[in-house]
């Protein structure tokens, strides 16, 4: 594999998607960066086979790599590595990094924002009041309910699970936790089997890798252990739910609402039969995205693309035994 140092030529990085305008500017002031203008496999085979680095946003073809004889660094705008073939990486030494941490608290802040939304029903409020006057519009906060006195049931105890239940726990609600490690969570925060949390919580979030064992965790049997008014968010990845088992429990009033970022297949067009659902919250895949997040997750991905090109080798690579094998 050459490489462009020992030929004194900048290096060429492919970024899936725009990063943020700043750390895009910066590293074009040691790369240079050609922006895909769209997502589609062929698109990116076509430009992965000239460059030597490379960040990714959206998902790549499984045999890209085996189009990339230069490329030399992978890294993750972000944490989920679901959009990245690592093994097709690491069998063709290359490395791939993710940045831990760098959206968590924007997703925190996602799920509270959904839990309030369904608890305390401001935009219908909001509405009434415009349309039917101050009366009409008080008249719904009687159906409205405070957060402390939920039971938050968390599915996963990654970075956002454990503050998620810090935050939860500090509102005063009792959390429940369903974890491969619960020797891990604080002494506040109860373990519970997965029949437990589903048909104790008033709000359940899943925050848990896509996995053998998380896929269809959500079962039309799981949705039928919850609560008639019990809320379910999902920022996870959109297979970890039965989308038509919930679509279903929504439509027959068996759960209370629920708040969905992510979905079966994305992007959504606007057809979907979801779409029709009562008391459902659907967003495009935001959990993780303000201006503070994307400012940090750019920075991450320069910074460890760059040490990556420099030869160095950054804490934060998921396969780094790609390291052991070019010794």
């Amino acid at each position: 594999m050459s490489n462009p140092k020992n030929r004194g030529e900048r290096p060429r990085v492919l970024l899936t998607n725009a990063i943020h305008p700043a750390l895009q500017l910066e590293l074009e002031q040691h790369c240079d960066v050609i922006i895909a203008p769209d997502s589609k496999a062929i698109t990116l085979k076509q430009l992965v086979a000239d460059v030597d680095g490379m960040i990714v946003r959206s998902m790549l073809p499984p045999d890209l790599f085996d189009h990339a004889p230069r490329l030399r660094a992978v890294v993750r705008h972000g944490v989920g590595l679901d959009m990245i073939p690592v093994e097709a990486a690491t069998k063709c030494g290359i490395p791939v990094a993710n940045l831990p941490g760098s959206n968590t608290t924007a997703v925190v802040e996602y799920c509270l924002a959904s839990m309030l939304h369904l608890k305390r029903g401001l935009t219908s409020i909001d509405a009434r009041l415009r349309r039917s006057g101050w009366a009409a519009a008080r008249s719904l906060a009687d159906h409205g309910s405070e957060l402390g006195a939920a039971t938050c049931g968390i599915v996963g105890f990654g970075m956002v699970g454990a503050k998620l239940a810090h935050v939860a726990n500090g509102l005063g609600m009792r959390v429940l936790v369903l974890t491969r490690r619960p020797e891990t969570l604080p002494l506040q925060i109860e373990v519970a089997n997965k029949a437990t949390l589903f048909a104790q919580s008033d709000i359940v979030v899943l925050c848990c890798p896509l996995n053998e064992q998380t896929r269809g965790l959500v079962d039309a049997a799981t949705l039928a252990l919850m609560k008639p008014t019990a809320l379910l968010i999902n920022v996870s990845r959109g297979p970890v739910v039965d989308t038509d088992a919930l679509i279903e429990a929504l439509h027959a009033g068996r759960l209370g609402g629920a708040a969905l970022d992510v979905h079966d297949k994305q992007p959504l067009v606007g057809d979907e039969v979801i779409f029709d659902c009562p008391n459902l919250l659907l967003t495009p895949h935001v959990a993780g995205i303000t201006d503070t997040s994307m400012a940090g997750m750019s920075r991450g991905s320069v910074t460890t693309l760059l040490a990556l090109l420099n030869g160095e080798r950054p804490e934060n690579v998921v396969n780094p035994e790609v390291f052991a094998a070019s010794s």
